[in-house]
């Protein structure tokens, strides 16, 4: 393929033409080089691409694409294009050699700190149950008519599982899969981290939701202001912007959109909102949904009022989307499956407790879980919440998670969660800074023993939260990433109190 083809005139300045380059694939990893390949180099917290110039070119690459700024070396024969971004040219380029994938499609974005990955599974399976062939991309899973996509490379994976948005070199391949299988439709979350990156900005969504916004990623964000902006960058390449106008920061974000408008809400009366909401604790909810023109009563089984959130936002999409409303509505009252999201692990028969499992990792997402657990637990029953937070993350929120799961849970279980390289004891210790009564919270270093323990020790009618990992079937350490399946321990110490085995493995 012409280089021409991937960077096109007036988004770079260089000496040499790209129509007289031939390139056989794009990298920006030097540990996939290959002779005849373009590659784009990358500034990141700790390596930058730009001091390899040398081996790029000794490798055999046809060119190498810098930031303006670069520092190059003199004798330097590679051919070499400046831009002004090295991050969204990634985007740009992928796209454009996967022969723009996205424009075949219909681009559904959801963003916001929590509910990214309920609402957009709803979606996914209301527009499944209407008929559309449909890809979802996100958090828990990536799939298409519900085959899950997997990577090939070894360690591929991994990336794939980490991380919210797949960067550009997983997601432009993905979409271009999911294209040639002939999916019509795709659902994605989009990150914070994604849109300040640049990955996805060469997509334009027919579609964005915005669920919510509170403190989140402020190692990355640094404030507040620098969020919001972050997720506005979503709406300003999208045709319609679905947005929750019940919380705070919606105006804000509306203001710094440029797409057409669609409130929705709880509180907030506007055109699309839930009312008349019914909770049945642990067996869904109701509620009155209304829009220009229509009244539906809509019944789902999904547990919480954040579900009621996360449901409305996906109805008003599926209906922007051209579903029917009653076909919208009969997919919600079916079993929707959300990996990690207020996930019931199936106990042993004679289990006199309940396990559930949610993906809570932040304050607002804990104490919303913890809210929703009290309104349907009954008296003498115990809500016994494990949970840590993760190492190299936001530091800020930990004390307020203890100070909120200490307030609203009966029992807590301090204890890691992906400390990454950051020493365990250091984050237990800021999540403890937050807690006032010793004699609620209990401290056990490794996750895996804290789940046997709250299993082993389980009294009955205890409702027992693992909260932080969600989905995730993996446990990221100094040491590395590893198999951690909070499913397999729970039926391991299940075994254990069956037997009457009370060890605990260290």
């Amino acid at each position: 393929m012409k280089l021409s083809s991937l960077l096109f005139q007036g988004e770079y300045t260089g000496k040499i033409s790209p129509d007289s380059i031939e390139v056989t694939q794009v990298v920006s990893d030097t540990r996939a080089l290959t002779k005849g390949c373009l590659f784009i180099c990358l500034r990141g917290a700790r390596f930058d691409s730009h001091t390899l110039l040398g081996m790029i070119e000794a490798s055999g690459a046809a060119a190498a694409i810098v930031e303006r700024d670069a520092m190059l070396p003199e004798d330097i024969g590679l051919p070499v294009f400046r831009v002004e971004s090295t991050r969204r040219t990634l985007a740009l380029v992928f796209r454009r050699f996967y022969r723009c994938p996205d424009t075949e499609m219909t681009m559904i974005g959801v963003t916001g700190t929590n509910g990214k990955t309920s609402t957009s599974t709803i979606l996914y399976a209301i527009l499944r149950a209407a008929g559309y062939r449909v890809g979802l991309i996100g958090t828990a899973r990536c799939l298409y008519d519900d085959k899950v996509y997997t990577l090939p490379e070894e360690g591929g994976d991994t990336r794939l599982r980490t991380m919210t948005t797949p960067d550009p070199d997983i997601l432009y391949p993905m979409l271009r899969t999911m294209a040639d299988a002939g999916v019509t439709h795709v659902v994605m979350e989009v990150s914070s981290h994604s849109l300040t990156l640049g990955k996805v900005a060469p997509i334009r969504y027919d579609v964005g939701i915005f669920t919510n916004l509170s403190p989140e990623h402020m190692d990355f964000h640094n404030d507040m202001e620098s969020y919001l902006r972050a997720k506005a960058a979503l709406f300003r390449q999208c045709r319609t912007g679905i947005f929750n106008c019940d919380n705070e920061f919606a105006e804000s974000l509306i203001a710094l959109s440029a797409c057409e408008v669609r409130r929705a809400g709880v509180v907030w009366q506007g055109d699309y909102r839930a009312t008349d909401i019914e909770l049945y604790g642990a067996r869904g909810l109701s509620y009155s949904y209304i829009a220009p023109g229509l009244r539906l009563r809509i019944r789902t089984p999904l547990p919480g009022a954040f579900s009621v959130y996360n449901s409305l936002l996906a109805l008003t999409a599926a209906i922007e989307l051209g579903v029917s409303p009653l076909a919208a509505a009969e997919a919600l009252a079916t079993q929707i499956s959300i990996p990690g999201r207020m996930e019931r692990v199936s106990l042993n028969a004679d289990a006199d407790f309940s396990v559930f499992i949610d993906y809570a990792h932040t304050e607002a997402a804990l104490k919303n879980l913890l809210t929703t657990v009290r309104t349907f637990r009954r008296p003498n029953e115990r809500i016994v919440l494990l949970f840590g937070c993760g190492g190299n993350r936001d530091a800020t929120k930990r004390a307020p998670m203890g100070r909120t799961a200490e307030e609203l849970a009966d029992l807590v279980v301090v204890t890691t969660d992906n400390s990454r390289s950051e020493e365990p004891q250091r984050i237990i210790s800021d999540i403890l800074a937050g807690m006032r009564h010793p004699e609620r919270h209990r401290v056990i270093k490794s996750r895996k023993r804290a789940i046997e323990e709250v299993i082993l020790s389980a009294e009955p009618g205890d409702i027992i939260l693992l909260c932080g990992k969600g989905h995730e079937t993996y446990e990221i350490t100094a040491s590395g990433v590893r198999h951690f399946d909070e499913r397999e321990i729970v039926r391991g110490a299940l075994e254990k109190r069956k037997n009457g085995d009370t060890g605990h493995e260290n």
